[in-house]
Parts: C-alpha cells; sequence; structure tokens
C-alpha cells in the first residue's frame, strides 16, 4: 500500500538558520502564541568563518530581547580604529587612531566580534527556552503560492505549500513533508531557493575587487593587532578585524592575475591558499610582520557583489530577508547587521496580523523600510569600497586615495555604519505630522537611550530596557510638571486616552498591545508617584523622573535633550521594533486616535487568525 506523505499546518514556516533566520525565529518564539517551524539544510550551525561583527544598534536590538549580555561576554570589543598609510619611504606607518564608533548617541559605543557559530548558538539557546528547534537537515524543494483571491486574503487561510526533504532520511516514508503555511520567510541566503523559485532577480552590479579573507591567532610586531585597522599600501589593502580568543580576521586585496583563470575569466578558488593570502598580507604590512601562529582556522576568496532584489515579497505571504534580498561589502561590517535587522523589522509585523492585532497591510511596510535602507547601504557600499579599494595617494601618485578622503568617509557615514542612523520614511506607520513637539526626537529612528530614576524607588534605569522587543506598542506620556494645577487636565486625559485604548484588545483593564510609561519632570525628593493617574502608571515601576540618580551623576536633562516642552504634555509612540512612530501633544489626541486606526483592528473586528 502507498504510504501517506506527512502533511503539517503552520502559521509561519522560517527557511533557513542563519542569523536572520534565527533573529526572526527567536523573535516569533519569544511571542508565545504563533505555530512555527523553522528548516535548514545545514546539519549544525556555523563552525567556522563567515560573519562576525555586531554593530552599535544591533547589541541595543539584542538587548530588547534579553540576549545581549551574552553577547557582550563572550564577544571582543573594538572601542579603536587605526589608519596605516605609506611613508615617504613606502613603508606603511600610523597616521591616526579615532574611536571605532563616532556616533554621539550610541549607548554602546563599540562592536562586538564574534565567530558565527557562537551567535548563531546564543540565538539557538534561546529558542530552546521557547521549545523551539530547528529542523534539519531539511531543504524545500518545491513550493506554491495559491492564487485565487479568497485564500491569499483570508486570515484563516494557509495559501503556502512548501514540500520539504530530508536529507537524513532512512527511507521514502520519512523522507518527504508538505508544509502548509499561512507565511513563509525565506532567510536562506545569498544563493536564495525561495527567491529563484519565484523569479525574484537581484538588481545592481559586480566590482572587480577581489579579496582574501583569513581567521586565525596571529604572531606580529604590528602594534595595532587588537584594533580594527586599515592599512593601505603601495602593494594593496587590507582591514584587521581584532576577534575573540586572541584572533584576528585579515580582509586583503588581491591581484587579479592571483585568482582569475585567463582562460574563463572567472575567479578560480584552486589559484589561491591561505598561506598565499599571508604572503600578500605580509607585503601590504612591510616593514611589519604577521603569520600564522598555530594555522589558518578559515578562511575564502570572494568579490564584492552590490545587489538589491527587485521585490522583498510575494502576495505579502511570501517574504526573503538578509541576504536574500541584498549583497555587498563586507568589510563595513553591515552584512549580518542588516540581516538581523531586515527580521527583527518583520517578526513584530506577521505577529500582529496572526493575533488580529493589526491589518496585513502593515506588512507592505517590510519592503518599503528595508529595501531603502538596503538601496541607501549599497550606495554608501560603493563609495566605501572604491576608497578602500583604491591606491593611496604618494609622490609617485597624485590621484590616490589620501588618509583624510578615506577618514572623512568613514566619519561621515558612521551613523549609517552603526546602525544608528537608520530612518523610516513616512508611512502609515511613521507619522511625521508632531516632530516639533519632541525635536530632537527623530520620528522613525530607534528611540534615544537616556537614563531616568525610577520615581517609586529611584533606581537609574535606560529608557531602552523599558522597551523589550515584545510585539506591543509603548506610549511614552512626558507629562511634564505634575503640580495641583496641571493635575485636573492630566486626569482627565488619562480618561479620553483609556477610552481610545480600550477599543482595542485588553487584559482586565490593561490593553493587550500597549505598553504605558510615564515620564515626568520631577524631583525624586518630594514627587509621589502615586499622583499620576492609574492609567499612566500600570506597574509601579512605569513611573519614571527626569532626574539625576542619588549619586548626581546619572539621568537628568532629558525634556531639554528631546526637546519637549516640561509645560505640556507629549505622547511619544515608540514601535514594537524600537523605532519612533509618532508623536504628537495632548491637545492632537484625535491624531493619535488616527495614527492607531489606520492598522490596528478594534475589539469588535478583532478574531485570532
Amino acid at each position: 500500500m502507498r504510504s501517506q506523505t506527512l502533511e503539517s499546518y503552520v502559521d509561519v514556516l522560517v527557511i533557513g538558520a542563519g542569523p536572520a533566520g534565527l533573529m526572526c525565529s527567536n523573535a516569533l518564539a519569544a511571542a508565545g502564541d504563533i505555530k512555527l517551524k523553522v528548516i535548514d539544510k545545514r546539519p549544525s550551525e556555523v563552525s567556522l568563518g563567515r560573519g562576525d561583527g555586531i554593530q552599535p544598534r544591533t547589541i541595543e536590538v539584542l538587548q530588547s530581547y534579553g540576549l545581549a549580555e551574552r553577547f557582550l561576554h563572550e564577544g571582543n570589543q573594538l572601542h579603536m580604529c587605526a589608519f596605516y598609510n605609506p611613508n615617504l619611504n613606502a613603508k606603511v606607518e600610523l597616521s591616526e587612531r579615532v574611536p571605532d564608533v563616532t556616533e554621539p548617541t550610541a549607548r554602546f559605543p563599540f562592536e562586538i566580534t564574534l565567530h558565527q557559530g557562537a551567535i548563531e548558538r546564543i540565538f539557538i539557546d534561546s529558542m530552546s527556552v521557547h521549545n523551539l528547534r530547528i529542523d534539519r537537515p531539511v531543504q524545500p524543494c518545491a513550493i506554491e503560492l495559491a492564487r485565487d483571491h479568497e485564500r491569499l486574503q483570508g486570515p484563516n487561510s494557509y495559501p503556502v505549500k512548501v514540500t520539504l526533504e530530508r536529507l537524513d532520511a532512512t527511507n521514502d516514508v520519512e523522507k518527504t513533508e508538505v508544509i502548509y503555511a499561512k507565511y513563509v520567510i525565506g532567510a536562506d541566503g545569498a544563493h536564495s531557493w525561495v527567491r529563484k523559485s519565484f523569479g525574484i532577480t537581484m538588481d545592481g552590479d559586480q566590482t572587480e575587487y577581489i579579496w582574501g579573507v583569513v581567521d586565525m591567532i596571529p604572531d606580529t610586531n604590528f602594534p595595532d593587532i587588537r584594533n580594527r585597522t586599515a592599512i593601505h599600501s603601495a602593494d594593496g589593502s587590507c582591514m584587521i578585524i581584532p576577534r575573540e580568543n586572541d584572533k584576528v580576521r585579515l580582509y586583503v586585496q588581491l591581484l587579479d592575475q592571483d585568482v582569475v583563470d585567463p582562460g574563463t575569466g572567472r575567479v578560480d578558488n584552486t589559484r589561491m591558499s591561505p598561506q598565499k593570502i599571508v604572503q600578500t598580507a605580509n607585503k601590504i604590512f612591510h616593514p611589519f610582520e604577521i603569520r600564522p601562529l598555530t594555522g589558518v582556522e578559515w578562511w575564502t576568496i570572494y568579490i564584492i557583489g552590490q545587489r538589491v532584489a527587485s521585490t522583498y515579497s510575494v502576495g505579502d505571504r511570501v517574504f526573503i530577508a538578509g541576504d536574500a534580498c541584498h549583497t555587498h561589502s563586507p568589510k563595513a561590517g553591515q552584512g549580518m547587521n542588516a540581516s538581523m535587522n531586515d527580521t527583527h523589522n518583520l517578526a513584530w509585523k506577521i505577529v500582529q496580523v496572526l493575533r488580529g492585532w493589526a491589518h496585513p497591510s502593515i506588512l507592505k511596510t517590510y519592503e518599503s523600510e528595508r529595501k531603502k535602507y538596503a538601496q541607501d547601504l549599497i550606495d554608501f557600499d560603493k563609495k566605501f569600497a572604491t576608497f578602500f579599494s583604491g591606491k593611496p595617494k604618494t609622490s609617485e601618485n597624485e590621484d590616490g586615495v589620501s588618509h583624510e578622503q578615506f577618514l572623512k568617509i568613514f566619519q561621515t557615514f558612521g551613523g549609517f555604519t552603526s546602525g544608528i542612523g537608520v530612518h523610516y520614511e513616512a508611512s502609515g506607520i511613521v507619522n511625521i505630522k508632531h516632530q516639533q513637539c519632541a525635536r530632537n526626537l527623530v520620528i522613525g529612528r530607534r528611540m534615544l537611550p537616556q537614563i531616568f530614576v525610577r520615581a517609586a524607588d529611584t533606581r537609574p534605569v535606560d529608557i531602552q530596557d523599558l522597551l523589550p522587543a515584545d510585539i506591543r506598542w509603548k506610549i511614552l506620556i512626558f507629562i511634564g510638571a505634575l503640580d495641583e494645577s496641571r493635575l485636573p487636565r492630566v486626569q482627565l486625559l488619562a480618561k479620553e486616552l483609556k477610552s481610545f485604548l480600550r477599543k482595542y484588545p485588553v487584559y482586565g483593564y490593561i490593553p493587550q498591545m500597549f505598553d504605558i510609561i510615564a515620564i515626568v519632570a520631577g524631583n525624586k525628593n518630594k514627587f509621589n508617584y502615586l499622583d499620576v493617574p492609574d492609567l499612566f502608571r500600570p506597574h509601579w515601576s512605569k513611573v519614571l523622573l527626569d532626574d539625576t540618580d542619588v549619586t548626581g551623576t546619572k539621568g537628568g536633562g532629558a525634556y531639554e535633550r528631546f526637546g519637549i516642552d516640561a509645560k505640556e504634555v507629549t505622547f511619544v509612540v515608540v514601535r514594537p521594533d524600537g523605532y519612533v512612530g509618532m508623536i504628537a501633544p495632548s491637545s492632537a489626541l484625535c491624531d493619535l486616535r488616527e495614527y492607531f486606526a489606520s492598522f490596528l483592528i478594534p475589539r469588535a473586528l478583532d478574531a485570532k487568525l
């Protein structure tokens, strides 16, 4: 008798368990009510090589999931960047050292470097807490998306059919499985099977620059081996990335004749070896020397490609993320960071739609926000790669790249490379109408870090730690100075806010999809937090003071820093991913209502999808 193929139904199928897929899977698993399946064709996480740099904004994102502490403990930190250029004798020498992170609002003013396998393991361990494991080695072999409107739009339909193949199956019964999914996320790398299955093109160019990469523990007399270092010499360029456990990664510029097959014109890996890459590095390093202390741990060569996918979704049911939709140079440390922040942007939107909180139209903002970012990244990468790969300026090469030019590029784009400068443009979930009410809190950018003190116990806390990635919208209510004359108006405002928030799903008297935090311009020695209306203090820890802590060294000055008038009540809406979505004065409560009404579903229409 013919055996029946195993079939199952899931809310979300994630294809690929690299950093993008794991960020997404962990976020979905943490939501707690999503039926999820994660597959990967690899038998285990990465063991050597690949991505290793975590930028300041990504550390903030990891903090919002409760994962930053382990990254900080296990990883190496980069605080300084050194620049070396040739002197009059054509020997490289130190030109300058500058802070590695130049963005003044960075909560974590450094990068973390950590082996990708360790990064994946931290996510996998977090997922296991939520009883989620990766199904491997499994790969998709067929995918179908329903074409009829009813199935594509139906809230309870499973319009995506994916056939999976288990690579370690011992018999035909175990080999094939069919998954019916509401949503599929293809985080399956630069050669994405999902992308190719739907004929999505990658638009852009491939540069002529060829680079070799080696990971090793170095034996060297180079003084900046533990700083991120850019070396420009007449023999090419090199980037040093210090890593955990005394390791470093070298990015070494190679010549065409070293790696290109003259017969085919294509890069031929067999023409290169880790030993040859290290030999080339030594020419660039001269008069310094470097060699592996215990051998090269991992190596590869690559040509820089700068491409962006033509679309990030198919029918708002199948999405691609990470390297599946953008490729660029790794030397600016953006690849893994861009990938993880793609799915950080997407996961909460899918959960809100699945729960019946938000209209499916909110999913369109994934592509509009992240594709623009990817294109901006490519535009930056073209400039950065050209300057980094170009010959240095010398007496023999007056048209070369000067140190001043390269440093200007490095510092000008500091906000971008750190991830802190990411700015989402106006949309249904980014409303810039009342930007003037908080001039320095830029709508569409991440909520700035700031120390406040809790009114109840005067403990200093960073506002970012009160904005966890828990799928809820955060409403920060900057009450200003709360004296007797203003208290009746604030109490009336609380009643007005409560009346419209209760239109949405509630738990008891607290709206499920909102978290409310009150921030008062008050004195810690005199203020009574119980004066704040009940709605504005759902928990004793949710009333903050814009004052210094008991040492007088932490906190204070937030109203002035943010450009908020302490004589008024101002609402700051922070999206579930930590970005400011809207700002409004208390006199424009109607605008706040309209903002949420444009994409959220009231209780009367609420249904679990």
